[in-house]
């Protein structure tokens, strides 16, 4: 009976902070942010440009928050593709298109605790015809870590870009945070942006940049391309 109480007490008490009862604790260098305590860390980017590996591979790269709030850079690994994400880029280059190519990549946003709280996936296709670069084609999907009571991590604007003439496909996310660990929404902020330049030749490289308004020590990001 005790243990139920304390839990119907937590309860109560998070969405009476989330409906804007109970005032939030000040964020600050000992504050909370989402699972992390530590040093804060404001207004951080964390650029980086990986190569496009041949079919069958991947490129991929971790990046964290380093004791002075700089990025520290993981190695740059290549990895195989699965069968199944092989087989999807053979079946988007078609049989009657030999020159086609396809190329996904990934940005992720991850919290101390190892949950993915913002991404950025974008998935773009392009032809080669005497070595230029003709319909490149961009799909862009995002993922944003939701709390409880409709809280949490969301999606506040999204767009892309596909410029034939330069080889260039951007896209770019932007998401806000509302919930336990901040009821006012003012407080996180993170955007995506993700670059893929398309070569004539069939190559290609993926640049990322992402701009976080607060972080904390600890927390970290994963990027690839394939």
């Amino acid at each position: 009976m005790h243990k139920n109480r304390m839990l119907f007490a937590a309860a109560a008490a998070a969405m009476a902070v989330l409906a804007g009862t109970v005032a939030p604790a000040a964020a600050s260098g000992t504050g909370t942010g989402t699972g992390q305590q530590g040093t804060t860390c404001t207004d951080v980017k964390l650029p980086g440009t990986l190569p496009v590996p041949p079919p069958g591979m991947s490129a991929q790269q971790d990046v964290s928050i380093g004791a002075d709030c700089a990025p520290v850079l993981g190695q740059v690994r290549f990895v195989p593709v699965v069968p199944a994400d092989r087989a999807r880029s053979l079946a988007v280059a078609g049989a009657d298109a030999p020159t086609g190519r396809q190329v996904r990549s990934w940005s992720e946003m991850y919290d101390c605790c190892k949950i993915r709280m913002t991404a950025l996936y974008t998935t773009s296709t392009w032809d080669t015809v005497n070595g230029q670069v003709t319909n490149p084609v961009t799909e862009v999907s995002h993922a944003a870590n939701r709390e409880p009571w409709n809280a949490g991590w969301s999606l506040t604007t999204s767009h892309k870009s596909e410029q034939e003439s330069g080889a260039v496909v951007t896209a770019h996310a932007e998401f806000g945070y509302r919930g336990i660990f901040d009821i006012s929404g003012n407080w996180y902020a993170n955007t995506h942006d993700t670059t893929v330049r398309l070569n004539g030749d069939g190559t290609a490289s993926c640049t990322f940049d992402i701009t976080l308004r607060h972080t904390f020590i600890g927390w970290n990001s994963v990027r690839g391309c394939s």
